[in-house]
Protein backbone atom coordinates (compact mmCIF):
# COMPACT_ATOMS: atom_id res chain seq x y z
CA UNK A 1 0.00 0.00 0.00
CA UNK A 2 1.35 3.55 -0.71
CA UNK A 3 0.58 6.43 1.68
CA UNK A 4 0.33 9.51 0.58
CA UNK A 5 0.52 12.93 2.03
CA UNK A 6 -1.12 15.70 0.39
CA UNK A 7 -0.60 19.62 2.14
CA UNK A 8 -1.72 22.94 1.03
CA UNK A 9 -1.37 26.21 1.88
CA UNK A 10 -3.83 29.15 1.53
CA UNK A 11 -3.55 32.25 0.21
CA UNK A 12 -4.32 34.65 3.27
CA UNK A 13 -7.39 35.56 3.66
CA UNK A 14 -9.16 32.54 1.12
CA UNK A 15 -9.00 30.55 4.56
CA UNK A 16 -13.21 30.21 5.04
CA UNK A 17 -13.51 29.66 1.08
CA UNK A 18 -10.72 26.88 0.82
CA UNK A 19 -12.59 25.40 3.94
CA UNK A 20 -16.24 25.26 2.32
CA UNK A 21 -14.08 23.74 -0.83
CA UNK A 22 -12.24 21.03 1.25
CA UNK A 23 -15.22 20.04 3.31
CA UNK A 24 -17.73 20.33 0.65
CA UNK A 25 -16.12 18.73 -2.11
CA UNK A 26 -12.83 17.54 -1.72
CA UNK A 27 -13.11 15.32 0.97
CA UNK A 28 -16.34 13.32 -0.47
CA UNK A 29 -14.27 13.31 -4.05
CA UNK A 30 -11.14 11.42 -1.98
CA UNK A 31 -13.69 9.72 0.30
CA UNK A 32 -15.52 7.79 -2.83
CA UNK A 33 -12.34 7.62 -4.62
CA UNK A 34 -11.46 3.88 -6.42
CA UNK A 35 -7.91 2.45 -4.92
CA UNK A 36 -8.46 4.54 -1.79
CA UNK A 37 -8.40 2.76 1.20
CA UNK A 38 -8.38 5.46 3.58
CA UNK A 39 -8.63 9.21 3.63
CA UNK A 40 -7.63 11.12 6.78
CA UNK A 41 -8.50 15.18 6.01
CA UNK A 42 -6.59 17.28 8.15
CA UNK A 43 -7.91 20.76 8.94
CA UNK A 44 -5.83 24.15 10.25
CA UNK A 45 -4.73 24.57 13.59
CA UNK A 46 -3.95 27.80 15.73
CA UNK A 47 -0.41 27.73 15.21
CA UNK A 48 -1.09 26.72 11.16
CA UNK A 49 -4.38 28.34 10.23
CA UNK A 50 -3.60 28.22 6.50
CA UNK A 51 -2.36 24.82 6.44
CA UNK A 52 -4.64 21.49 5.11
CA UNK A 53 -4.14 18.10 4.52
CA UNK A 54 -4.92 14.89 3.27
CA UNK A 55 -3.12 11.55 4.22
CA UNK A 56 -4.22 8.88 1.64
CA UNK A 57 -3.81 5.02 1.33
CA UNK A 58 -4.21 3.92 -1.73
CA UNK A 59 -4.31 -0.14 -2.58
CA UNK A 60 -1.40 -0.13 -5.28
CA UNK A 61 0.80 2.44 -6.97
CA UNK A 62 -1.40 0.98 -10.00
CA UNK A 63 -4.28 2.21 -8.31
CA UNK A 64 -2.60 5.68 -8.02
CA UNK A 65 -1.67 6.02 -11.40
CA UNK A 66 -5.26 5.27 -12.21
CA UNK A 67 -6.00 8.77 -10.49
CA UNK A 68 -3.09 10.82 -11.28
CA UNK A 69 -1.45 9.31 -13.80
CA UNK A 70 2.14 8.58 -14.06
CA UNK A 71 3.06 12.13 -13.05
CA UNK A 72 1.49 11.36 -9.82
CA UNK A 73 4.29 12.49 -7.64
CA UNK A 74 3.65 15.64 -8.76
CA UNK A 75 0.85 17.81 -6.50
CA UNK A 76 -2.62 18.15 -8.61
CA UNK A 77 -5.14 20.29 -8.15
CA UNK A 78 -8.77 20.94 -8.83
CA UNK A 79 -9.40 24.30 -11.05
CA UNK A 80 -11.66 25.53 -8.26
CA UNK A 81 -9.15 25.32 -5.60
CA UNK A 82 -6.61 26.81 -7.87
CA UNK A 83 -6.76 30.83 -6.99
CA UNK A 84 -7.18 29.30 -3.32
CA UNK A 85 -4.34 27.74 -2.99
CA UNK A 86 -0.51 29.68 -2.66
CA UNK A 87 1.65 26.42 -2.00
CA UNK A 88 1.17 22.78 -2.45
CA UNK A 89 3.53 19.41 -1.77
CA UNK A 90 2.52 16.00 -2.16
CA UNK A 91 5.31 13.00 -0.56
CA UNK A 92 4.68 9.42 -1.29
CA UNK A 93 5.58 6.32 0.98
CA UNK A 94 5.56 2.59 1.20
CA UNK A 95 2.84 1.72 4.17
CA UNK A 96 4.58 -0.05 7.00
CA UNK A 97 2.04 -2.50 8.88
CA UNK A 98 1.89 -2.39 12.51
Amino acid sequence: MIMRIFQVVVRPGKEAAFANFFHNTAIPLMQGTKGIVNVLPGAPRAESPREFSFVMIWESLEALKAFAGEDYASPHIDPAEAELVESRSIKHYDLVAP
